[in-house]
Formats: C-alpha cells, structure tokens, sequence
C-alpha cells in the first residue's frame, strides 16, 4: 500500500466530519427528568419516557436548546428560528423505543463555518501547498507565512437524543462479532446530543483533526460539555472519498467510526484514504459502507452497508410541536457568549506581542490560557517582556510536564503564575542559564518552593562580572595553545570546547553569553 503523500500526488481526498457531542454540564436529559451522571450503576437513571414505555409523553429540554443555540453562534451559524424534531426509526436495542428523536432537514443552526490555522508538520500534507505565494488564495485555504488558513464550512448542527450503551460480552475487544451474549445500559439513552456536520472541505487528515481539536477548544470554552473522548461524550466519524486531480466529481464515500482520539482520527482516514486509493488503482470499486477503525491492527474493517435516510423512516415526531425560537430568546444566549478561544488569540498577540502560533497554542486549553493571564498580571510593568518566555516555559515545560503526568492538572501544580513569573525574571536578568531554569522548574514541581530559594539553596546564581569571568578566559586561553592554534587556522567549532573548560572551572555559574564574548574577543587577538 502507498504511502499518503504518494497516494495524494494523484488523488484528492474529500473528507467530512460528523461530530456528536453529548451536553454533560447539564442536569438531565433531553426529554425526561432522569439525571445525567457517567459511570452510574447500569440502568439507574431510567424512566418512561427515555425507555419508550406506552403513554410516556417528552418535555424538551430548555437548557439544552440554549447550548446547541450557543455552540451555532460560537461557530458563524445561522440560528434557524422554525424547526422541529423527528423520530428516525431503526431496529437496535441500544434504543428502546426503536427510534431516535432528531432534527429533520432544518436544524436549530445551519450554514456555520470555521477556519483553521494549519502549519508546521500539519500543512505538509496539503498538496502543492509551495506552489502558492503568501497571501494567494486557491480553493478554501489562503496562503500564510508558516502554512495556511483553511476556511472548513458547516452544513448544520442539530439537536438529538443519544442511545444507549451495549457492552459485548465473549468476543474480541468488546465488538459484537464473536459474543456470547450482549448488555445495554439505557442511563445514556435521552442524553442531549448534538450533532455538527461539515461540509466536505476538508481534504487532509491534518485538516480534520485540526477541525475536531479546535471545535473542543470551543465547546469547551463556552461549557457546555466536558469533550471527553475517553468516554465517549466526544466522538467522531469521519466520511472519506477519493477523486482524480483535476476531477470535480465525487467518489462513492466510506463512514468511518471508533475514531475516539485525534490521533486515532488522523490515524484512520490516512488509512482509509490509501486502501480506496489501492483498491481503484487495481481497477476494484468502493462500495458506500461503514467501516470501523481498529487501532490494534490499524487498518479498517467493514462493519455494514451503509443506511439511507429511506431506510429510517423519517416522520415529523407526533409528540413534539415545531419550534419558534425568538429573537429575544436568541439575543438572551448570544449575550452568554464568553471569549472564544480565537478572540483570546488575537488579544494576547496584541497586548503581549505574541506571535500568533504562541497565542494560538496557549489558549488550546482552557487552564493555561487562564495561567497566562494571570501570571501577566503579576508581572505588572514588565508583562510585555516577560510574555515571550512565559508563554515558551507554558508551551514547552508546562505542557511536556502534563503530558508525561496525565493524573495530574495545571491547578494541583506547584508552580504558580507568582512562581512563574519569578523564574522568567531570574533567567531575563542572567541570574540563572536557561539551562538552569529548567533545572529550577523541576525543582519547583518537587520541592514546592519559590524559584528564588531554589537559586539560593543550590548556589546557582550565575556569575556575570566581567572582570572574575575575564581572568578564568585568561587561564583557559593561556593553558590550552594547541587549541587556540588550531582555532586560529579556522576550527572555530572549539570556542565550545573553551567554553565548557570556563564553566567547569568556575563550576557551571558563570554566564555564558559573557563567556562566548569575551573568549571571542580574546581569541581573535590571541
């Protein structure tokens, strides 16, 4: 099988994302009273109405029409102000009614769209992206100095139900094929859900976890779910197709699931796209299907035909009465809007002048970007020069820190914006090497001290006077005349062969920028 970057040498991807997120931060389903709670005991939290028992009638939920209503403004929706629900009818015990209550062709929002700042590794799976000069713009992306913008349409985000849970017992990793015998635990069954369909503009699989990362950042910035893919209130599928360069054309598309991280995501349609790429290369043909990601053996497996919306029956839900929503009602959610994640972007690199991929990186989550602002208002005056290496030390240490401690948050840390603050200062004003700086943080995570006593206790305050670092240059210089030959003759890579003999004699406190200089100067008039 080809690699990806071969495969789109000849082949355009056309891919399109459906996102489900389920409404955690709310009290209770979407159209009972049962209450919502994760890892409760199986089939706890049931009642009439969510197990489709006769005469149970629903009550929608207020609340929930409030979050999907604040998730279309947080991503340029349109907010359609007459829709309904339907019930779509399927033969599945995870739903004991046999059916599911969505919304029809005409969602609570519709017409949204994203756009996303692709660059580094990820912009180098985009075709022909060097092709393009700065600024030149051609289909959906714009060319940046680093990558590009992408600008990712939004066909609709609708209101649903979730279905249950089924728990496979006897087969392989928990799927159905090869079980005994199967569970289903309802307590999820009636759960708020939405559901974001993109339009088909991505054509990377870079592209497509870049979409899912960003729109987390967002619901999780207006709150109302926890985005947790490990269980399951955040999932995706993924709908893949390939079409000749040049061709306008679509292909006959595959619907991917189990893609419950992003890499699994990325993972998953890179695959997806070089086996439809294999099979039509070999004059085979790709039946619409749905196909399930197993990270195990990292290729995909069908799963079934796929259904049509014939074959669910759609029918306006009897029970339910079309929806009016006002522009007071509307106007009363925009104005719960909080900052989103690329406004706060933007505010940083103006007020602190980050670079953009700085202020994009630290409002990816939530905690730090709380962390920056508030270590910059501790920095008070010198917030505009201590921004920059605040912003690397969180980026960098912070992150690599919380990503090799997974049980452990930013808010349980010991390093405060106080403390932070406080490192940078040391490492600005050459008390301490950068080097020493990150010996210092680590200190701090362990010991749960300030920076400064760290310093202190240690005996690590570098060295910076001029005259003590210029008489241990003179030492090095004069005991070493083989090496000082050879570095006049154009071996300039020993200036760090004399800059380690400078710090070892003065015991890795000496300042290496005043080192480098002054062996600099000396060596050249050696």
């Amino acid at each position: 099988m080809k690699k990806l970057e071969e495969v789109l040498e000849d082949w355009e991807a056309v891919i399109g994302l459906e996102i489900h997120a389920e409404l955690t931060t709310l009290e209770t389903k979407m159209f009972c009273g049962c209450k919502l709670e994760f890892g409760a005991p199986p089939n706890t939290h049931t009642c009439p109405v969510c197990l489709g028992l006769p005469g149970a009638l629903p009550v929608p939920n207020k609340a929930a029409i409030e979050s999907i209503v604040l998730a279309g403004l947080a991503t340029n929706c349109d907010i359609e102000k007459h829709s309904m629900f339907y019930r779509k009818n399927y033969m599945y015990p995870d739903m004991a009614k046999n059916f599911q209550t969505t919304q029809g062709p005409i969602a609570f929002c519709m017409r949204g769209h994203l756009d996303l700042d692709v660059d580094g590794a990820a912009a180098k799976e985009r075709y022909r992206l060097d092709d393009l000069a700065v600024g030149e713009t051609e289909d959906n992306i714009t060319r940046t100095e680093d990558g590009y913008v992408a600008h990712v349409g939004i066909t609709r985000i609708h209101m649903e139900e979730d279905a249950g849970k089924m728990v496979h017992v006897g087969g392989g990793e928990g799927r159905i094929a090869g079980a005994t015998h199967s569970m289903v635990d309802y307590n999820r069954a009636g759960t708020p859900l939405i559901e974001l369909v993109t339009e088909p503009d991505l054509r990377t699989p870079e592209e497509a976890r870049l979409f899912m990362q960003k729109l987390r950042q967002i619901y999780l910035a207006i709150g109302i779910s926890d985005c947790s893919m490990e269980e399951g209130s955040l999932r995706c599928d993924g709908n893949v197709s390939l079409r000749k360069r040049g061709a306008k054309g679509l292909g006959t598309k595959t619907e991917l699931k189990n893609m419950n991280s992003f890499k699994n995501l990325h993972d998953g349609l890179t695959y997806e796209i070089c086996r439809q790429a294999e099979v039509l290369e070999e004059g085979g043909i790709i039946y619409q299907e749905t196909r399930h990601w197993d990270p195990s053996v990292k290729r995909t497996i069908v799963m079934r035909v796929k259904e049509t919306a014939d074959d669910y029956r759609l029918f306006p839900e009897p029970d339910l009465a079309p929806y009016d929503l006002s522009d007071a009602f509307i106007e009363g959610v925009r104005a719960k809007l909080p900052e989103l994640p690329d406004q706060k972007a933007k505010r940083f690199a103006a007020d602190f002048g980050l670079s953009a991929y700085d202020a994009r990186h630290l409002v990816e989550n939530l905690d730090v970007a709380a962390f920056f602002e508030e270590a910059m208002a501790a920095a008070g005056a010198d917030a505009l020069t201590l921004a920059k290496p605040i912003a690397n030390l969180m980026i960098n240490d912070v992150s690599a820190y919380l990503n090799a401690h997974v049980d452990e948050s930013l808010g349980n840390l010991a390093l405060t914006p106080a403390r932070a603050v406080e490192l940078t200062k040391l490492t600005a004003a050459d008390a301490i090497s950068s080097k020493q700086a990150k010996e210092v943080f680590a200190a701090v995570l362990e010991e749960d001290k300030d920076p400064g006593v760290i310093v202190d206790e240690r005996g690590m305050k570098q060295v910076s006077d001029t005259g003590a670092i210029e008489a241990v240059v003179d030492q090095v210089i004069a005991a070493n005349p083989d090496e000082v030959a050879r570095y006049k003759e154009g071996n300039e890579k020993l200036i760090g062969f004399f800059v380690g003999q400078c710090m070892k004699q003065m015991r890795g406190q000496g300042n290496p920028k005043v080192i480098n200089q002054l062996l600099a100067e000396k060596l050249s008039q050696a």
